[in-house]
């Protein structure tokens, strides 16, 4: 994909790719359950971090922690932190996404807050690189989801049967296929040819 010349055009950019593939993606194929009310609601946030290194990523982490630990649930449900310029590798992704467990023990706030983490990237443990699977934690950028615990087990709570959540998104994405993904976000032929 090529970058535009702009910063701010590119954080511009990183925002509406990720709003777009929230909307068309985990709300249009249902893959999680619980964003729909939220998306509606306009509830959530898409932060694009500027850092280009990883002790200010983090930092702007911290500052999205606070700000939905100081805002109401009916004001902000949950945060997005999109990071354009770092982590491209999934390994390293992996290790930032256990710094930022780290910090949120440190902050004592591990009983209201869990982080969903996605990334262009995305492989599952002993699971073939060429599966789809992998398209169901998969994402234009990397991305750390800051989701509110309590929410969480209020709609979990609501919803039969959610172990099955897992299984049921990748039988659909399977039953999709490539063709059917891009056709649903098109964006992906881009980052399927990248890969």
């Amino acid at each position: 994909m090529t970058q535009p010349a702009d910063k701010q055009t590119q954080i511009d950019t990183a925002r509406r790719l990720t709003r777009d593939w929230v909307e068309r993606m985990v709300v249009g194929l249902n893959l999680c359950p619980f964003a729909a009310p939220v998306v509606k609601a306009g509830t959530i946030r898409y932060h694009v971090s500027e850092a280009e290194d990883e002790d200010r990523l983090l930092r702007d982490f911290l500052v999205e922690l606070s700000r939905l630990v100081e805002t109401p649930e009916s004001a902000l449900s949950t945060t997005l932190v999109i990071t354009p310029w770092l982590v491209r590798d999934f390994d390293a992704f992996l290790d930032l996404v256990a710094d930022a467990e780290a910090l949120i023990e440190q902050a004592g706030v591990e009983d209201l807050f869990q982080i969903a983490s996605f990334h262009p990237a995305y492989l599952f443990a002993e699971v073939d690189e060429d599966d789809i699977s992998h398209w169901t934690n998969r994402a234009p950028f990397p991305t750390l989801h800051l989701i509110r615990q309590d929410e969480m087990s209020r709609a979990l709570a609501g919803y039969k049967d959610p172990e099955s959540i897992p299984e049921r998104n990748i039988a659909r994405l399977k039953a999709l296929g490539r063709a059917g993904l891009i056709e649903q976000f098109p964006p992906l032929a881009d980052y399927w040819s990248e890969r």
